[in-house]
């Protein structure tokens, strides 16, 4: 089984810039990962607020996400060749197949091709692949940080009203 790297971001005060940005980046997405912990397949997929978010697809999301800053934008494929959704409010929609246990599997899968995708690359080398333009990946990492920070919130929000419930 895939689990994550034993890094966290207390670990890494004094490393280069880009292990911090790693370690952060890693941190929510263990976060996000876990939320669907101890939850039943109705309570990951009760809808609790207008629109489609609920936890288990905010980790579906999550995984979009991955592919959407990690392979399109590095690799240059379109979002059909890498088999993900045209928009990301599409990867948000769950299908009769979607468990708990795929979703956290499929996370952990993209996490970790997004790992090794950007594992040789620095900070200031370019995607060349994203709708924007041409971004370094300092660029992306500050963006996916700030992406998985504010689902993060979302998530224990969401979280904390069905455990409460």
């Amino acid at each position: 089984m895939t689990t994550f790297p034993p890094t966290f971001a207390d670990d890494v005060i004094g490393q280069p810039a880009k292990a911090q940005f790693e370690a952060f980046i890693d941190e929510h997405r263990r976060d996000l990962n876990s939320c669907l912990d101890g939850l039943t397949e109705e309570q990951a997929r009760r809808s609790l607020v207008p629109s489609r978010t609920t936890l288990l697809g905010l980790v579906k999301h999550a995984a979009f996400v991955e592919k959407v800053w990690f392979d399109e934008a590095l690799t240059c494929r379109s979002r059909a060749e890498i088999g993900i959704p045209a928009t990301p409010d599409e990867s948000f929609i769950l299908d009769d197949a979607d468990t708990i246990a795929t979703i956290q599997q499929a996370h952990r899968e993209a996490c970790e091709a997004s790992r090794r995708a950007t594992s040789s690359l620095s900070l200031d080398d370019v995607l060349r692949g994203n709708r924007r333009g041409p971004l370094p990946l300092r660029w992306v990492y500050l963006h996916v940080l700030r992406e998985f920070a504010q689902h993060c919130g979302h998530a224990e929000i969401l979280r904390e009203q069905l455990v409460n419930d």
